[in-house]
């Protein structure tokens, strides 16, 4: 009588690879998500700076869905942050047909702060 590994007795099975056997392990089913610039960030903020929680959402198949939360998030942040400071300086619709190219520096320079503020709130946190 051949005594079972913890392995087995827990349901693992093995296969015969030459020589050796190695246990049949694979990853559970994961939904695929889309991961945009910000999720991206993300990504590597967290290999370069944070690498044990990059560890443990990558080992409990947590870390494309926490990405792709981070990119939902950040991306709702800056419609709503664009739109408020447009709005708060006057960046209208109607100084974009009077002066086109202020219209496009006031908005650039809306864009570029509010990508700042997402970035420091939500991404590298």
């Amino acid at each position: 009588m051949e005594q079972k590994t913890i392995f087995e007795q827990l349901g693992g099975t093995y296969s015969q690879q030459g020589d050796y056997l190695l246990p049949n392990l694979s990853l559970p089913e994961t939904k695929e998500y889309v991961i945009g610039k910000y999720g991206h960030l993300r990504l590597r903020y967290l290999k370069q700076h944070r690498p044990i929680i990059y560890t443990n959402l990558l080992t409990s198949c947590k870390l494309s869905e926490h990405l792709a939360e981070v990119e939902k998030e950040c991306t709702e942040r800056m419609d709503s942050l664009v739109k408020a400071m447009a709005k708060q300086e006057g960046v209208t619709e109607a100084l974009k047909a009077a002066d086109q190219w202020a219209w496009v520096r006031r908005m650039n320079n809306i864009r570029n702060r509010a990508e700042e503020i997402v970035l420091n709130e939500i991404v590298y946190v």
